[in-house]
């Protein structure tokens, strides 16, 4: 049991291209797996759980994609119109400020207002006593967040947003999001991290900036993508042998093999880097040699998480 995935509230985040995508949907179906009732969230528009589930694009709507699973695609402007619907309750009020050229003025020109409303929903979505009609209650919902410099900064919107509108309405609700972002109770993060020297980096900065600068719970980092370890010392020594082979084949395995286990070695010294470098608990991802990660594979990975 991953102890972290009893919060109702992880945000996944790390450097571009480190897999954050392809670890916060292993996390969605291991949640999945052990019963709780789950919905990953992306803020991207990337539709990556649609293109793993065979689904068609998700949305701005809360679609079932596995048993216990869930997924949505939050669309800042779907979010600002379910944020004005909650809060005016005519509906002539409603689409006369829809269809104010000054409010959409405003509301694009507003430094953080996308994030702030993007919070705002996934706020909602972690309500037992959801604000939309017919919500589901779910027991974690799990953020594909932007990646490390953008995520910082998103995290950081309610807490920007409370100190400028010092009070009001916009500021007791940008409160409310950062104390349940700050609440280690509730909310935690997961760093998705790759076994070389920039990623390894930038995890200990981000975990660094997480907790010291916003507040965060860092509960996991998951060292993503590392190669199997398929040469003993012996099976090397054995390799150069084929080194001046006069079999074309046999030279092309020799050097082959030999940079497998060069990049094994090199990955692994950055597992023991990071590993002497940040407090977290870490755990491993294996690398995927599959063209395109599959349902099958995805699964495969939420079984190896401890």
């Amino acid at each position: 049991m991953l102890e972290f995935l009893d919060k109702r509230l992880i945000f996944v985040t790390g450097k571009g291209g480190v897999g954050k995508s392809t670890v916060s949907i292993a996390l969605g179906i291991r949640a999945a797996m052990e019963g709780k009732r789950t919905i990953v969230v992306e803020v991207a528009s990337t539709e990556n759980t649609s293109r793993i589930f065979r689904q068609e694009d998700v949305g701005y709507r809360e679609v079932e994609v596995a048993n216990n699973l869930w997924a949505i695609s939050i669309d800042p402007d779907d979010s600002m119109r379910e944020y004005v619907l909650l809060q005016l309750r005519v509906k002539a009020m409603r689409d006369l400020l829809f269809k104010s050229r000054m409010f959409t003025y405003l509301a694009e020109a507003t430094p953080g207002l996308n994030e702030l409303v993007t919070i705002g929903k996934i706020w909602e979505l972690a309500q037992l006593d959801r604000k939309i009609k017919h919500g589901r209650k779910y027991d974690l919902v799990i953020v594909d967040s932007p990646a490390t410099g953008h995520g910082i900064s998103f995290l950081q919107t309610p807490r920007t947003f409370a100190n400028i509108a010092r009070v009001g309405p916009m500021h007791n609700q940008a409160r409310e999001l950062e104390e349940m972002i700050v609440d280690h109770d509730v909310t935690g993060s997961v760093i998705v991290s790759l076994p070389e020297e920039m990623p390894v980096n930038e995890t200990v900065s981000l975990e660094r900036d997480l907790t010291n600068d916003i507040g965060v719970s860092v509960d996991r980092v998951i060292m993503n993508a590392l190669y199997p370890d398929r040469f003993t010392e012996r099976d090397i020594a054995e390799l150069k042998g084929l080194e001046k082979s006069e079999d074309p084949e046999l030279r092309s395995a020799h050097r082959a093999a030999l940079s497998m286990s060069r990049r094994t070695e090199a990955q692994a010294e950055q597992f023991e880097r990071l590993k002497n470098l940040v407090s977290a608990p870490i755990s491993t991802l294996p690398f995927v040699f599959e063209p395109e990660l599959t349902l099958k594979a995805a699964r495969r990975m939420a079984e190896k998480i401890s």
